[in-house]
């Protein structure tokens, strides 16, 4: 088996900033149930005691039964059902039922009914049908090509249909209208409404269902479900018990985390580096959900640490000279290679080496192949990336902003990380890797993790152009792009960032809903990681992060 992976999978940090701080301008940066048994990892088992996971298994009996009973009544029920069991983050329980259940979905996309047709195809599209929303907006849109206005009134149908446009693949031209009209009209509502249906709105127009982390949304859900006269009880337990559960073993394994980086030592010997565990914790635990991934989100958040270390290494520690050593190393990933360099490099190579080997390892232990000379080429590539921008900044020169964001999927960490959960998750990689390694030269990797690479760089230097002070440190797309368009105003520059932003979200959804190059798990990942990026950007007047402080708040702490 030989290797696209070192082509499809090449990424600067994966580079969150510090909580209160101002952004700073730099380089990038289940169980399971089956038949009414849930099958949790041991590691899962060890968090709550025998009685939770009985009122665990009694309550998931009790929504099974709730889903047959639906399944013989209302084909809207059944759909609203299992809407809700996904925005709740426990649907993983009832997977053999929702397929079956499928089909009151294929009969209901063709409703005459904004809500039912709408839910029916986000469904669908969801769960990999080829199906088109120009088919089923067909019905609701006038002779003029606009949404008939009558619908403006039906706030539930405006929501789904609010909901069902950021399944945009770039392709349908009724999707962009239904986003412009429910959201106008949704907008225009909320003062009408009840206030517990007005918050729900509000959050769902500044928070889109598709665009935003499931588990933070999920709380948001459940408090609007308790709201309503009519309540699923089963599901709403169930919901907390999950709930509980996830916080449990997230605090465990960050604590698993925090001693492993003090035995390191690395933020010690380099004062310069930066030192922030909770924050590259946030990204596993955010992009693989589940208490069956629990090791590899430990592992993976080692490789996130590393990465913010190199990065620190290169803008703040090495010389060109020494820099150009430390890649060579990496290049011969061997235990002799980091003899010749500087104490701090040779002690970040020493760790990224062992930890490297040790996912290497397990991924051949579960799953039969061993990736390191994947992984190792990845972290070269990670290198070169480095090397690329310090050279750009020693010599001053202003690279085109297409080949800085290039560059910058690479250097964002982004494709590094991914070509470790790829192995982890043992991705059917049998399918995806060539045998032609004239492509190994290439670097690219697939569509379905560049995008979410490049949405995180743009979002990072959308928040760097803010900060004025900053900007010269060394540059961002904003900036080139600006040169190479002396006409553009800022606010023209970072319009056309959004519209990039908005450009790979298209292509993320295409490569997940329609190519489906990959399996779920990696698909909900990579999906995952662009959701998470806004959540890690999205800095209010006072230069903080409110979502994320919210986010950490809720899952991490009691």
């Amino acid at each position: 088996m030989a290797a696209e992976l070192a082509r499809i999978f090449s990424f600067s940090s994966v580079e969150p900033l510090l909580l209160p701080a101002p952004p700073v301008a730099g380089n990038g940066r289940r169980g399971r149930l089956r038949g009414g048994c849930i099958r949790s990892s041991l590691a899962s088992r060890t968090l709550l005691p025998t009685d939770d996971f009985d009122l665990q298994e009694g309550l998931t009996t009790n929504i099974q039964k709730i889903l047959r009973q639906r399944r013989r009544q209302s084909g809207r029920e059944m759909m609203a059902t299992i809407d809700n069991l996904k925005r709740l983050c426990i649907d993983h329980y009832f997977e053999e039922e929702i397929e079956s259940a499928m089909g009151a979905c294929m009969d209901l996309i063709h409703s005459d009914d904004l809500f039912d047709a709408t839910l029916a195809f986000r469904l669908m599209r969801e769960a990999g049908h080829d199906v088109s929303a120009d088919d089923v907006l067909r019905r609701f849109i006038d002779g003029n090509g606009e949404f008939a206005l009558a619908l403006s009134k039906d706030v539930r149908g405006l929501l789904s249909l609010h909901n069902m446009s950021h399944l945009d693949m770039g392709v349908e031209a009724s999707l962009p209208k239904a986003k412009e009209f429910s959201s106008k009209h949704l907008a225009s509502a909320i003062r009408y409404l009840e206030p517990g249906l007005a918050r729900y709105v509000r959050q769902s127009l500044d928070h889109p269902y598709h665009l935003n982390l499931m588990q933070y949304k999920a709380r948001h859900h459940l408090s609007y479900l308790q709201s309503l006269p009519t309540r699923n009880i089963a599901m709403e337990e169930l919901a907390v018990a999950e709930f509980q559960l996830n916080k449990l073993q997230h605090q465990q394994e960050m604590q698993e985390i925090k001693r492993w980086w003090m035995d390191l030592g690395l933020a010690q010997e380099i004062p310069v580096a930066r030192d922030q565990v909770l924050k590259w914790y946030m990204w596993p635990m955010a992009v693989l959900q589940g208490s069956s991934f629990s090791r590899y989100r430990i592992e993976i958040t080692k490789i996130i640490s590393l990465v913010y270390v190199v990065d620190d290494i290169f803008d703040l520690v090495g010389t060109l000279e020494e820099l150009s050593l430390f890649t060579e190393a990496i290049r011969m990933w061997n235990t002799a290679a980091p003899d010749s360099l500087p104490s701090c490099m040779r002690s970040c190579y020493n760790a990224l080496h062992t930890i490297t080997n040790e996912i290497a390892d397990m991924a051949e232990k579960e799953h039969g192949f061993n990736p390191v000379n994947h992984l190792r080429k990845a972290w070269a590539v990670l290198f070169d990336g480095f090397m690329v921008e310090s050279k750009w900044l020693a010599t001053g020169q202003a690279p085109a902003a297409e080949d800085y964001l290039r560059n910058g999927v690479v250097t964002s960490g982004v494709p590094l990380t991914f070509a470790h959960f790829f192995f982890l998750l043992g991705q059917d990689h049998i399918a995806c890797i060539d045998e032609d390694d004239a492509k190994l030269s290439d670097h690219i990797p697939p569509a379905a993790v560049s995008c979410p690479a490049k949405i995180l760089r743009l979002w990072d230097d959308l928040g760097s152009a803010k900060d004025e002070a900053q900007e010269g440190l060394d540059g961002s797309y904003r900036d080139f792009y600006l040169i190479e368009n002396p006409s553009c105003t800022p606010a023209d520059a970072e319009e056309h960032m959004r519209r990039l932003i908005a450009r790979e979200w298209e292509q993320l959804n295409r490569e997940c809903f329609s190519r489906r190059t990959f399996s779920g798990s990696f698909a909900r990942a990579c999906f995952n990681a662009a959701r998470m990026v806004s959540v890690m950007y999205s800095y209010d007047e006072e230069q903080r992060l409110p979502v994320l402080e919210d986010y950490m708040r809720m899952l991490l702490r009691l």
